[in-house]
């Protein structure tokens, strides 16, 4: 494995046929990138299935079926995230893979970013290591065209409140959406409110 990928940026990217493209970004291909264990079974049934449609879901599948699985790390970065509300376990075992692994990481999940600053240690760890959806898309606009990637989007905009937003018919500018959500959520992540926390680059 070479990058890691979360459910949410996967079936985004995947469900819009751009993650090959994505991963691109990062010099791989699909089969390189790890997904949590679990993927292919919440694919086949459950909420992701609701969301996306069976017929979307059924072709996802497939592509989940050539990544490799991650984990499992070492309980050192897993103890810590355990502790965190904010983190679900399938995000603590990507975020432990990566850290432990020194391995970038695609993630959506806003609310388990803005925890990590919690976990000791974990923000030095993972500095420069997560890459959001945002910055994946803003990539992908300044390669294909925001008109190219708007087209692609169309399977998922009903089903990310920021796609939505930032490639809806009205906007004319993608890319600056785009930046503006991912500057919010910088300033979020990367310093606490509460003095002495660790800063956390994306």
């Amino acid at each position: 494995m070479r990058l890691l990928v979360d459910t949410d940026a996967f079936c985004r990217l995947a469900a819009s046929g751009l993650l090959e493209e994505a991963a691109a970004l990062f010099g791989v291909r699909i089969h390189e990138c790890g997904r949590l264990p679990a993927l292919p079974h919440m694919l086949r049934r459950g909420r992701l299935r609701e969301a996306f449609g069976e017929s979307v879901c059924d072709v996802l599948t497939s592509i989940a079926n050539v990544m490799p699985s991650c984990g499992p790390p070492s309980a050192y970065w897993l103890d810590r995230l355990a502790a965190l509300e904010s983190v679900d376990p399938g995000e603590a075992l990507l975020l432990a893979t990566a850290a432990e692994a020194g391995l970038p990481v695609v993630i959506n999940d806003k609310r388990a970013l803005r925890a990590l600053r919690q976990a000791d240690g974990l923000p030095a760890a993972l500095s420069g290591r997560v890459v959001v959806l945002e910055a994946i898309l803003i990539a992908l606009c300044d390669r294909f065209g925001a008109a190219a990637v708007r087209r692609r989007l169309s399977p998922v905009i009903a089903a990310d409140r920021m796609v939505q937003v930032c490639f809806s018919p009205d906007n004319t500018d993608p890319e600056a959406a785009l930046l503006s959500y991912y500057q919010h959520l910088s300033s979020e992540v990367t310093r606490g409110p509460e003095r002495g926390q660790q800063e956390f680059d994306l």
